[in-house]
Order: structure tokens, then sequence, then C-alpha cells
């Protein structure tokens, strides 16, 4: 790669965002350890400040585990529409640097500086103007990884965190990634890396002394992002218009539902949300996955995609209902529904596509 071609990524995560929002809102909290989330039994932790993690809560974790590896933890129900202003405020600062954000989530993003709005010649210092007009904005620190790809700067912005950035430059890469354990490369998860270990690859540098054909066999298409990213490459561009890939909702219930009736009304909160979230995104969808786990942990999913797009709340609570109904008696309690819609668009484009067929 030449200088030329050499691209200039920042990842920007915000340091701990939900709880560090409850912790700026409440000074009650701050200086305390704070999870974001349900305490109920069946809660779950949505996020978790720097206070509780030192104790090992962390997000996605059951609130009972938290609480017994942290008797002192204070649980903060979330406020997702405080936390999605903050987010809008955040993204308008990034694009007054550049157009090419692309973002993760609500407290992450891409963001391509190569040719950037102030014409600003070191992305390191692109990254460090953003942070710090985050913090005089809202009070809020954010972490930076800056490299020359997407899979490179996301890696990096874990390096200085809370409130720090890193950056790994041009010929750094692939001695940077060679010494890493391999599921601390983003994108392995703890059973990919479980599998990895069991075929004798525990590092980076492991890993890149493997043959794609190798790890194709072991793991289908993505063995190839593999083997690329062992060797420090990631061709994939900032993409800011990326369209979700699904939308979906689920609930985990305090008592294990039972009946058919239990399973209709526990799965109406997550009707609601999808075509809620479908409302303000402007998208539809043909593919409906209903998710259930039973209270042994057991996990199933069941789909069906329709000739046309989900044109209503009736439609999609039809779809789900009919799903349930092909489930059968049930064999044990369901402790969790989930419904998630797919294969995203608009309706405009979908009437695009029509026209297109008709011509």
């Amino acid at each position: 790669m030449n200088s030329a071609e050499i691209r200039k990524i920042i990842h920007l995560d915000m340091d701990a965002f939900y709880a560090s929002v409850e912790q700026r809102d409440n000074p009650d909290l701050r200086g305390r350890p704070v999870a974001v989330g349900g305490s109920r039994a069946r809660g779950v932790v949505a996020a978790a400040s720097y206070e509780a993690r030192q104790f090992g809560v962390r997000s996605a974790m059951p609130s009972s585990t938290a609480l017994r590896k942290c008797p002192e933890l204070v649980f903060v129900k979330p406020r997702f529409e405080v936390y999605k202003g903050i987010s809008r405020q955040i993204r308008t600062i990034f694009a007054e640097y550049t157009p090419l954000i692309e973002p993760l989530s609500l407290d992450e993003a891409y963001l391509d500086v190569t040719e950037n709005q102030k014409g600003i010649a070191l992305a390191t210092q692109v990254a460090r103007e953003i942070r710090a007009e985050i913090l005089r904005q809202t009070q809020l620190t954010a972490s930076a990884g800056i490299s020359y790809n997407k899979f490179l700067a996301k890696l990096a912005s874990d390096y200085r965190k809370p409130n720090g950035q890193f950056v790994i430059r041009p010929g750094q890469g692939e001695a940077f990634v060679a010494e890493l354990a391999v599921g601390q490369f983003h994108g392995i998860g703890p059973a990919t890396a479980a599998r990895l270990n069991r075929l004798g690859i525990f590092t980076g540098l492991d890993l890149r002394q493997q043959t794609e054909a190798f790890l194709r066999q072991h793991f289908g298409k993505a063995g190839t992002h593999y083997y690329l990213i062992s060797r420090a490459q990631d061709h994939r561009p900032v993409q800011p218009n990326r369209l979700r890939k699904s939308i979906g909702s689920e609930t985990t219930f305090e008592h294990d539902l039972l009946t058919s009736g239990e399973l209709e009304a526990g799965l109406q909160p997550c009707l609601e949300a999808v075509w809620g979230h479908c409302q303000r995104l402007g998208l539809r969808g043909r593919t409906l996955t209903l998710k259930v786990k039973y209270a042994d942990f057991q996990q199933i999913t069941r789909s069906r995609t329709l000739i046309g797009l989900v044109s209503g709340p009736e439609v999609l609570a039809q779809v789900a209902q009919e799903l349930l109904l092909g489930l059968g008696p049930l064999p044990k309690g369901v402790r969790l529904l989930g419904v998630a819609l797919s294969s995203l668009e608009t309706p405009e484009d979908a009437v695009g596509k029509q026209l297109a067929l008709l011509l």
C-alpha cells in the first residue's frame, strides 16, 4: 500500500456511555459502582460504570451475577431517549469533520478522515479535537483508535480507555496483531476463540501461520476474514449509509411462561417495540424471526419470509402468532421471547424494484 492509498480511520467510542450519562446527571452516583439495567432476578446489565467494572461487572451480565460480584452495585433504569439525544449531538460534532461516518451503535462510530473538512493533516489531531469538543458539549469522555483500516482502529480504541487515544501506524499493524490473543480480535467471540484454541491457534501469529484453505475448512466464509485480519488487512470502507441488517426486541420474563395465552401476551411488547423502530427509521422488512429460550436455556428460532414487505403492526403480529402456534404444545416453560425483522428496505425502494420488473 503506497502513501496515496493509505486511509485515515478513527474509531470513536464513548466511555461507559449509559452509566456515564447517569453519573453526570445524578451527582450521588459519581464514584459509585453503577449498572444501567434491570435489578430484578432476571434483569440484565446494559452498561456498567468503571467503578463497577473493577468488580468484574460487565454489560450483558445477568443482574443477579452482577450483584454477587458487587453487592454495593446501584441499578439505574435506562433512559434511551436521553442517550439517543446525546448520540445525535455527538454525531453532529463528527459531521463537522467528515461526512464519512458509520455509526455502529449510539455510542460508537467509524470516521474516515483521510480528506477531512477542516484540512487537518494528522488523524490523531482530528481525534483529539473531536474528543475535546464532545467533552465540552456533553461533559462526557470518549476514547479513540486511529489506524489505516477499520479492524485496527477498533482494536486501538481499547488501548487507552477511558478518555484516551492510541494510534497504529502503517507498518505497525502486523506486529501489533501478532501479539494479541485471538479472543481479543473484534468479531471473535468466546466460542470461536475456544474453537481456534482447540486447533492450536492462540495468538494472531498462530492465526497468520494457517492457510486460507485451512481456515475456510473450519470456519467457512469467516475463515477468509480471519486470514486477512491476522495479516492486519481490512479493505472494508467506512459506509455512511450502512443499512441496518435487522430490527429486533426481546424480553426475559421474571416467571416462566407456560401457556399459549401467556406467550401471546409476553410477545406483544416486543412486537410494539419492533414496529416503533420501523416507524422511526422508515424501514420495513420481509423476514420475521421468532426467538424462544426455554427455562433450561435451550434456544430455538423460527422464521418466515413474506413475498412483500410487512406493511403494518397487524401483519407483524399475525405472522409472529402463526410462528408461535407452529411450536405446538410447550415442552417446558419459556423464559425469553424475541422478535426480529430482517431483509430491510424502505417502502420507496420496494416500489422502485416492483416498477423496474414491470418496465
